[in-house]
């Protein structure tokens, strides 16, 4: 099996960084070089997804006030046409 860094598509920029030019529908040398690949892109999902709950986690108080009010004017808007839907009380 091939090492990613003995590859021909491998490359390192200035800062460090791994950089694959392979593409796994055009120029891939080895069964093996797929499963890689699909290792770095599922590494790449998940650490998008914990960028996404690090966001939500910050947002999440501010959801929370705004869920609040909106709350409230509905339940306002609806205790001030409840005058509507009630049946008026007929003396007995």
């Amino acid at each position: 099996m091939i090492q990613c860094k003995d590859c021909e598509y491998y490359k390192q920029d200035e800062q460090g960084r791994r950089v694959f030019s392979c593409d796994p529908f055009y120029n891939i040398k080895e069964p093996e070089c797929l499963m890689k690949w699909q290792l770095l892109r599922l590494d790449l999902l998940v650490s998008h997804y914990q960028t996404m709950l690090t966001w939500q986690s910050k947002m999440a108080p501010m959801q929370d006030k705004i869920l609040k009010y909106v709350k409230r004017e509905l339940d306002d808007i609806d205790e001030a046409d409840r005058w509507k839907v009630e049946d008026p009380e007929e003396p007995q």
